[in-house]
């Protein structure tokens, strides 16, 4: 694909809105920290919801919040566009990041930015129905203490996330390409090894790299924006699984109403970013090496790390697998949907162990886990 075809291309899908609106929203989500005040289980006023149906919207919020804020720092340096669409100006130029992602998706930058908004509208969507149930909300700006990319186009304000630490989990472009599932018991390969690898520039000199002949840039960007590919695929899918599981424990249609339509919409992202991911590994991009961090990505086509089915680059929506019961008929489903692996606990377990918390506060982690473990404990009431 050829670099003056990106500068020129049409922003043709997916509208967004401007960072300032973004970050403005961002900031304006929620109002009361976890603690303060009553507790929202307590609260004489929340008498149209059980006590299990609050736990569930106050841990989801939490997630969109934190969600909100990688994906804030992706748009930041990676996302483009306008409202209303609009046609890129043949003058502007798009930083190597932004050409980076679009090596994988002509419009993977609109992508982001659109999926930036989305999160922040779940976020303030959930505190805003909390609160007209007369419930808490949920606010983490106390722990926005992360300092994050020093790259140009990165805002210099406090995260609640890590991007450039990360060990992303890509056992799940595995998982949904096999007829195994995790909720009887299967486990998954790693596609590739991922480990204390950054999904976004650092500051401007990693915006450098080797110029690759294969496509517009440099193989060190390359990787940079590979390893994002598969971190977009990591958390959407963990979002599918998260709201897949908590529905199965509410109580009241107007919440099942809730996390139903946004668990569509974090399924929605998630085959998106399986497509966008499948494009880091396949021609004409793959097979490349990072020649700055050693980084490399296999045409999964010719040289498949695993049993050629289950890497297929091609294959987007889920492969038909277990489901239920391992006798019965193969369904194409979200998978996991168990609280084991796609509960609450579960969900902090995995973005901990991404990396995503690094240098967070023992306070932070306290939160998040009273807020999953309430979640966790609600049940169904009928």
């Amino acid at each position: 694909m050829d670099k003056e075809i990106v500068l020129n291309r049409k922003v043709n899908r997916r509208s967004l809105l401007k960072k300032g609106a973004m970050m403005a929203c961002t900031a304006a989500v929620g109002a009361t920290l976890l603690g303060a005040g009553k507790r929202a289980s307590g609260q004489a006023n929340a008498t149209t919801l059980t006590s299990g149906d609050i736990a569930i919207l106050r841990f989801l919020a939490a997630a969109e919040l934190i969600e909100s804020d990688l994906w804030t720092q992706y748009a930041e340096l990676g996302g483009i566009g306008d409202n209303p669409p609009i046609e890129i100006d043949p003058g502007q130029q798009l930083n190597n990041y932004q050409i980076a992602l679009s090596n994988l998706d002509p419009d993977g930058p609109q992508y982001i930015a659109s999926n930036t908004l989305d999160e922040i509208s779940h976020a303030t969507f959930l505190n805003g129905y909390l609160q007209s149930k007369g419930a808490d909300p949920v606010n983490l700006d106390e722990f926005r203490t992360l300092t994050g990319s020093q790259a140009t186009g990165a805002q210099d304000i406090g995260r609640l996330t890590n991007l450039m630490q990360l060990n992303v989990d890509t056992s799940w472009y595995v998982r949904y390409r096999s007829v195994t599932n995790p909720d009887l018991g299967a486990s998954f390969p790693q596609a590739l090894t991922l480990k204390n690898v950054t999904a976004i520039p650092r500051d401007d000199n990693d915006f450098n790299g080797a110029t690759n002949p294969n496509f517009p840039g440099n193989d060190h960007i390359q990787a940079i924006a590979n390893v994002a590919g598969f971190h977009f695929g990591m958390i959407e899918q963990g979002g599918s699984s998260l709201y897949a599981t908590l529905s199965q424990k509410v109580s009241s249609l107007e919440v099942l109403k809730i996390t139903l339509g946004i668990g569509g919409d974090e399924v929605a992202h998630f085959l998106e970013w399986v497509d966008f991911s499948g494009n880091g590994v396949q021609a004409p991009v793959a097979p490349f090496t990072d020649s700055i961090s050693g980084l490399s990505f296999p045409n999964f086509f010719t040289t498949p790390p695993l049993e050629a089915s289950l890497v297929q680059p091609s294959l987007i929506f889920p492969v038909p697998c277990q489901f239920i019961n391992a006798n019965l008929p193969h369904c194409a489903v979200i998978r996991p949907s168990d609280d084991k692996f796609a509960g609450a606990r579960a969900a902090v377990a995995a973005l901990t162990a991404d990396g995503l918390f690094i240098g967070q506060s023992a306070k932070f982690f306290q939160t998040l886990k009273q807020l999953a473990d309430e979640a966790d404990a609600a049940t169904r009431e009928v």
